[in-house]
Order: C-alpha cells, then structure tokens, then sequence
C-alpha cells in the first residue's frame, strides 16, 4: 500500500492484537532518522502512544470521517 504521506505504511485496521503494536514496532526499526511511517487502525492506540513519547517518537493523530484513525509518526 502506498501513500501520499510515506511509502511507509502499517494498515493495521483489520488485525487483532498484538500485531498492530508488533508491526509498528518492527517498522520503526526499519526507519531512517526523518523518515516517517503511518499507522493505519480504528481505535485510538494510547497505549502505543505511550512508548512512543518514551522512545522520543514524535506522531500526529488524525480521524477520517471512515472511522480511520491516521498516525503518522517521526522517527
């Protein structure tokens, strides 16, 4: 799946967890410093949103009128 905001895409609407949580995970990983990745799901993840300001992530959340919640967060 592409993307107009990164190639780096989790769409992670239709799994259970803990995938989602493993899959953005092991993304991150794979990210250069600057490169972006967006989490696609349709619930809120705050826990994720948790590590993530722990590991000095920086993410920007936003819901589409679909129920998508759109992360896009900075490596």
């Amino acid at each position: 799946m592409t993307h107009p905001k990164t190639p780096h895409v989790v769409d992670a609407r239709y799994m259970g967890p803990p995938e989602p949580f493993v899959r953005t995970m092991e993304m991150l990983d794979t990210l250069q410093p600057g490169e972006k990745m967006l989490l696609l799901l349709f619930r809120e993840p705050h826990p994720l949103y948790r590590v993530l300001r722990q590991n000095g992530h920086a993410f920007e959340s936003e819901l589409l009128p679909d129920g998508t919640f759109e992360i896009l967060i900075s490596r």
